[in-house]
Parts: structure tokens; sequence; C-alpha cells
């Protein structure tokens, strides 16, 4: 087993913390006053900072350092963040991450220039005399003088990226500090590990500060850490000099290790206070201690909630994973279709047995694949913003169903197609505010992003409340290419579907967004090589909603095997609505070829003709009720085997321009079978409907 890149490790760590720092920044935009907002976004900086100079990206560790501190106002609570702001934080976000996935295609020139930008906003109302003054050599003339702290980290906090001379330094911020190092944990050399931390330290700090204050220093360490806070009485010592000094004439110290030794070192016996204050004193007029220690989760009602352990595993594992569990499958069958030829009741058993568990690993199996579709929708806020931004549109984007799971193939497949239709749906949906408010809509427009399980499927939407679409001008512009006949008699469905054409667009001019007729096309050819299918609905001056129907996952589904002629097919599952017997009347209606279910008309296609199957049709034959979107057809087989679990194996390239099938199976005796790809069939059966109603009308 090969080890990972540690490089790698920190990318995909930093990957993840990109997307809460994107989120928070995103969501300060909307609420600026919320504090755990900032506190969040600090965090994400802190740990990529500190990671960051702990695998050797010297440079990002540099430049977030510069970030924190240009954005250091904002968490003081001192500025609230603007859109102009949030938008040069962005920027510097896409920077960090530039600079850990392809460092050679950043240049000094634009950091420099974002961190311009960033103290630019930050400093706009910032008055002329310094915000930070030298603190106070003196005590306050409160009770209180300041605080007494024991600290003590983890020892694996070094491992982490975290620094415990940075909190120093942050600490000494608040006010004069004398600190001790306590060396009575450090072991002897050849038992160190030069990785962990064996130092704690006794610090005193004089400063009329809240306790408040203190815990903002260690917020993000609060969990690796120990710390004992005791609150100093006026009656001690006067305040020692302190260790840091911020003044006028002298800059803020930014780094801060080299500092501390040095001061430690050379003050040990001038400045060292009595050993037994090493420890906070037992006075009767003193407050109790104030203990913090790292604590497990608790729920309401009292009882100890155990965390949910969660462990990195690559993807390709998963996928090899999933591969050897669809090769049991295939051997399970074998074994349940031997095991029903014979009368050895004990093999029957064990059959039985194996079924039942390759049924419950599948199922498990799939479940470790599945992601939570939140986890895309995350990425099309920022989209959203800038498109917003650039267009000069007002949009609120509202997502809903982040829970909802699907297998991590199909998230990855549907990133682009969801990127072309909020493209569009803002580029063309959405009027400018001026449209907007002469036909007396809100100046902000609105696009909703749903997910929703429906059976075997996932349905996402994507919805907005714009103009909806232009019937007239979608078929000006197919009658302009040709697509259709001037005069034509089509629904406005129909005519909506040209929007999938390859090449075809209203837009009057070609813009970066839009204008080339490319987007939808894509779109369409995605989503149906998912097994998938898209519907739209409009309503003129409400909106447009694109709903696309998806399969649970593109490995192992369930499928109905049928039987035509001496071939064997698998249809999925999710598709089937009924099964029904083909009667007489309606095979002397051959010319006709649609069936009367339940007074409802469905258009029926024979795959004894569609598959060339020689031999004589079966006496009795059966037709599978299938439907994509609110289209049903139904479809004409000799016999129904039964439910197949279905392995899915993709077809060669030689069989690329077969439409019908979207991949093929192996059975229990070995034999493939080819699996019916739900959407081309229905829509072959609308193209013969159509063909026979225009037959019949002339």
């Amino acid at each position: 087993m090969s080890a990972m890149d540690p490089a790698e490790v920190f990318r995909q760590e930093a990957s993840e913390l990109f997307e809460v720092l994107e989120g928070a920044l995103l969501d300060l935009g909307q609420c600026p006053d919320d504090r755990e907002l900032v506190d969040s976004a600090f965090r994400a900086l802190h740990t990529i900072k500190g990671s960051g100079a702990m695998f050797g990206f010297d440079k990002v560790a540099s430049f977030t350092h510069e970030f924190e501190t240009a954005f250091d106002r904002v968490r003081k609570g001192e500025i609230k963040p603007t859109q102009e702001l949030i938008s040069v934080a962005l920027a510097a976000k896409d920077y960090i991450r530039a600079l850990i996935e392809d460092p050679q295609s950043t240049d000094d020139i634009i950091g420099e220039a974002i961190l311009d930008d960033l103290k630019r906003f930050v400093s706009a109302d910032k008055p002329a005399a310094p915000v930070v003054e030298a603190p106070l050599l003196s005590p306050p003339e409160s009770k209180q003088a300041g605080w007494h702290l024991y600290l003590e980290f983890d020892s694996h906090i070094l491992r982490n990226g975290s620094n415990p001379l940075d909190l120093l330094e942050d600490l000494c911020k608040l006010g004069p500090c004398f600190v001790v190092p306590v060396t009575d944990g450090i072991p002897f050399l050849d038992e160190m590990e030069p990785e962990d931390c064996y130092l704690k330290w006794d610090v005193k700090l004089h400063a009329a500060c809240t306790k408040d204050a203190i815990d903002d220093v260690f917020m993000f360490v609060q969990d690796e850490m120990k710390l004992t806070l005791s609150p100093l009485q006026r009656v001690e010592a006067p305040a020692p000099v302190p260790l840091f000094q911020l003044s006028e004439e002298e800059p803020v110290i930014a780094e801060m290790a080299a500092p501390v030794v040095e001061a430690v070192a050379e003050q040990p016996v001038a400045r060292a206070e009595p050993q037994s204050e090493a420890k906070p004193e037992t006075k009767p007029e003193t407050k109790p201690e104030i203990k913090r220690e790292a604590a497990p989760a608790r729920r309401e009602d009292g009882k100890q909630e155990r965390g949910i352990a969660t462990v990195r595993v690559q993807a390709e594992r998963l996928d090899e994973l999933m591969d050897r569990v669809g090769e049991l499958v295939i051997a399970q069958a074998r074994l349940t279709q031997l095991a029903a030829s014979g009368s050895d009741l004990s093999i029957k058993m064990i059959a039985e047995e194996i079924e039942r568990l390759a049924s419950s690993l599948r199922d498990t199996t799939m479940g470790a694949r599945m992601v939570p579709i939140g986890s895309l929708f995350g990425r099309f806020r920022r989209l959203v913003h800038d498109l917003s931004r650039d267009l000069s549109k007002p949009v609120e984007f509202v997502t809903s169903g982040e829970d909802t799971e699907l297998d991590k193939t199909m998230i990855e497949c549907l990133a682009d197609p969801l990127v072309h239709l909020i493209r569009n749906a803002i580029d063309h949906g959405i009027e400018d505010t001026a449209t907007r408010a002469a036909n007396g809509k809100t100046d902000q427009g609105r696009i909703e992003l749903a997910a929703v399980h429906s059976g075997a499927q996932v349905l996402v939407t994507v919805k907005d409340n714009g103009g909806g679409l232009n019937t007239a001008r979608i078929r000006a512009k197919a009658e302009e290419q040709g697509l259709i006949a001037a005069g034509a008699v089509l629904t406005d469905h129909e005519i909506h579907q040209f929007l999938f054409h390859p090449g075809f667009s209203t837009a009057q001019t070609i813009s970066a967004l839009s204008g080339r007729g490319v987007g939808m096309d894509v779109v369409k050819r995605t989503i149906e090589n998912m097994r998938g299918s898209i519907d739209l609905s409009t309503r003129p001056g409400q909106g447009t909603t694109v709903t696309l129907r998806l399969p649970l996952t593109l490995a192992i589904i369930e499928g109905l095997l049928i039987r035509v002629g001496e071939g064997r097919y698998i249809i999925p599952l999710s598709a089937v609505e009924e099964c029904v017997e083909l009667t007489a009347e309606d095979e002397r209606s051959r010319g006709r070829n649609f069936l009367n279910v339940r007074g409802n008309l469905v258009p029926f296609l024979r795959l004894r003709e569609l598959m060339a199957a020689s031999g004589a049709p079966d006496q009795h034959q059966k037709t599978i009720i299938i439907s994509t979107g609110e289209t049903r057809v139904g479809l004409v087989a000799d016999q129904i085997i039964g439910n197949h679990q279905t392995v899915i194996k993709s077809l060669s390239k030689l069989h690329s321009d077969v439409t019908i099938f979207s991949g093929a199976t192996i059975l229990g005796d070995g034999t493939a079978a080819l699996i019916l790809d739900v959407a081309q069939l229905v829509s072959l059966a609308q193209s013969k409907f159509e063909k026979q109603h225009i037959n019949e009308a002339a």
C-alpha cells in the first residue's frame, strides 16, 4: 500500500477549507453582523496558513498571514464587511487556491495588488491616529489588575499547524505580559519527538481585559489545550515591564518565535517572580479558578454524544470496491440459477443466504459512495454572486434538499449541466432591474436550486422568477434555421425542445456567457448519458423551471429482465410503471400502435420489430408501460422473466451509434443482456406517433 503524498493530503484538506471560507464570505455579504461567520472564515484562514507552512507552502503561509492581518479589523468589529470587501476577499481566496494547486500560474504582482485592494478597503474609514495605543505600564485603577494564565497545549498541536508562540504574541497585544516557560515535562533528548510540543507557559497578563477577550485569542485551539485562568489582584507586585510593547514608534511585531525565546533567555533572573507564584495563589478574596478543558460534545438531555468518526478514502478505492461487489453480484446470480435447477435444499439455503449477504453488501457499498448533493450546490453560490455583479442583476440564490444523496459519479457529472442552467437562468431568464420594475416585480431576482427523492430517482430543479421562455422567438428561430416548416402545428412543449438542438440560441448577440448555442445541447447530452431526462416548464412573465430526473447511481440498478425472441434485455425498474397483457383487440389494431389503458391512449413499440427478432411471437405477449417525465410508452415483449440486480457495463466505442441501448450486463448463466435506454425509446415512440399523425391527417 503506497502512502499518499503529504502535499496532496494538504491540497485535499485545503479544498475543503476553501469551501468553508467561500461560504462564510458569501454569507457575510448577507449577514455582516454575524460574528460566527467571521470566526469561521478566520478559522479556515488560520488552518490554511499553519498547514501550508508545515507542508512547505511558504508563499501560501505568507500571503494568508497578510490576508489575516488586513482582515483583522473585521474580526475586531471595527468595520463591517461590504460587498466590495467581500469581492476582494474572494479574489484573495482564489489566489491562495492557485498558489496551492498551480503555483506556476501565479504571479506575485497579482497577490500584491489583491492585498493592496484589501488594505485599502479595510483602511478606508480608519482614523489618522493609530488605533492600537501603548498599554499602560501601571496597574489599572480597578481592583482586578489582570489575569494569571497557565497554558498547557496538546502534544500534537504543532502537527495540526498551530504555533503556540503566535498565540502568545496575540495574547501580548491585550496588554503587558510576563511569560515564563515551564520545562518540567521535557523528556531526555533521545526520547523526544521533534514534532511534539512539551513546553507549558505561565503567563501574567497585566491588563483589565475581559475573559472573552482571552477566549478569542485561543478560539481556534480550544479543543487542543488546557487553560487555567484566575484573576490577578492589585495587591500583587507591580506590573513588570511588558514582553511586547506596542507604540507609535515601534512597529507591531509580526513574528513571535525569535522575540519570545530571546526575551525569556535574557531576563530569567532580573524579572523572574518567586517560584511560589508559578501557580495561581489561593486567597480568600480570590474568585474560583476558571478551568477549561477539551470536552466531548453533550446532548441537551445530558447524555454524552459520541462524535462521528470519518476516514478519508481515495475515490479510486471506492470504485474498485464497487467493481468487486459487481462481480460478486454476478457470481451470486450464477449460484442462484444453479441452485434453482437442482433439488438439493441445503444448496438452495446457502444460495439464499449468499443472495441476502450480497444484497446487503451492495447496499452498504453504494451507501459509501453516496455524497450529499449540498457539496455540489455550495459551488454555485460563488457563480451566482459573480454573475449577479457582472450583469448588474441583483439575484437571490436559494437552495433546498442539500441532504439528498447521489452517487459520487453522478455528482461529478452533474456539475457542468447545472452551471449552464444557472448561467442561462441569470443571463436569459432574470430581467434587468428596469424591466422588472416596469412589470411590477421586485428589483431582486431569485434562483432556486432544489433536490428531492422521487422513488428510485432524484429530481434536481432549477427555477427562476424571470420573464419565462419566449415561445414566439424560439419558433421564429427554429423556422429561420429550417428546423420546422413555416406554419407547422406544434405545441409549446414541442417548440421548447428546440432549445436543446445543437447550435440553437435565441440570443441576439454573442457574449462571454451565451449566444453560441452549445450550452443546452451539452446539458441534454450529459443528462441522457447519465440515464436521466430533462423537462422544461414555463409561465410567461413568471419564470421557468428546469427539472432533471436522475437515477441514484450509475453502478448497480434494479432491472426488469424480459425476453424478445431469443434475446434477453433489461429495462431499468425505476422507469417501469406497470405491466399489462397485449389483448387480441390490440393485436388487430396493428396499424395504430396504441393501447387503451384505463381510458388513456398510450403508444407502444413492438420490440420484436425493433430488434428484428426471428421466429414467431409468443401467443400471450406482454406490454411494459414505461415513463420519462410526463410521457408514457408501452414496450411489447414476448415474456417478462422477473426482477434482476443489474451490474452496468459500458458498451464499447464500436457501439456508440446504437442509441437505444445504454449499457450491458452479465446474467447468471454467463450470457450478456443489453440494457434498454428508456429516454431514447420514448423519443423513438414519439417520432413514430408524430409521423403516423401526419399520415392520418394527409
